[in-house]
This record gives structure tokens, C-alpha cells and sequence, in this order.
């Protein structure tokens, strides 16, 4: 694929995205399914079939149903689990980063999206507080 056939429209919430096609390098949003459970987080399910104890996110942020046996001993080890994709926009507590599928396909203009790896606007990595006085 050349640079003339990459799209060139940008998404209004690109943030939002979980993917990123606008250029060769490719880049997709990633979630940590094991910092879920070592977060306490409040979307974590689970159940059991088949003799085994499944767990996933209520939110969707990541759609695969993952072994919690074998997500514990994975996590105990010296490389953890590791990611799954992200199928949704993240939640604020969800450990994420972006990965880049092809990093050597990046040319001398580099990103065409830097905005996807920004937190969203509703995300704020921090607070602003005002004193009023009369």
C-alpha cells in the first residue's frame, strides 16, 4: 500500500477509536485483562462451565472470555498475561496501551493520528479547582 491510497478523513472522536489505519504502521488500543482482577474492577464477571471459571468485561471493553485459572498463573509469572484487544473505547480504569502492528512501515512524516494515543477530553489526567471569593 502506498501513501496515496491511505485514507485521509479523520474521525471527530478519534480518541474514541480503537484502531488507527492512517498511515502503514497501523495501530489498535490494548487491554490488560489481568489488571482488572489486581484493580478490583467493578465490570469484571465470571462463571463457571465445563469445570473451568471463566472471566470477561461486562463493558466490552475486550470481548474474549479468558480462563481465570490460567490468567492467574500467567499473571504470577515474569511476563504476566499480557494484552487482548480492545473492541470499545477504554474506561478510565482500564490499564491500556497502543501498540503499533508494523513500527517499520513508518515513514519521515510519522503519525497522521496523533490524537488516538490521547486520553478522550471527558478523561482528564487532572482536576482544576476554583476558589471564588467576593
Amino acid at each position: 500500500m502506498d501513501n496515496a491510497t491511505v485514507e485521509t478523513s479523520i474521525p471527530l472522536r478519534v480518541q474514541d477509536e480503537v484502531e488507527c489505519r492512517h498511515c502503514d504502521v497501523h495501530c489498535e488500543k490494548v487491554v490488560h485483562p489481568g489488571a482488572c482482577l489486581r484493580t478490583g474492577c467493578p465490570f469484571v464477571y465470571s462463571y463457571e462451565a465445563w469445570g473451568h471459571t471463566y472471566m470477561g468485561c461486562l463493558q466490552k471493553v475486550f470481548d474474549v472470555e479468558i480462563d481465570l485459572e490460567l490468567l492467574q498463573r500467567a499473571e504470577r509469572s515474569r511476563t504476566g498475561f499480557g494484552a487482548v484487544r480492545a473492541r470499545r473505547a477504554p474506561l478510565p480504569m482500564c490499564e491500556t496501551e497502543v501498540l503499533e502492528t508494523y513500527p517499520q512501515r513508518a515513514d519521515e512524516l510519522g503519525c497522521r493520528n496523533p490524537e488516538f494515543h490521547e486520553l478522550p477530553a471527558e478523561r482528564a489526567t487532572f482536576r482544576v479547582f476554583a476558589t471564588l471569593s467576593d
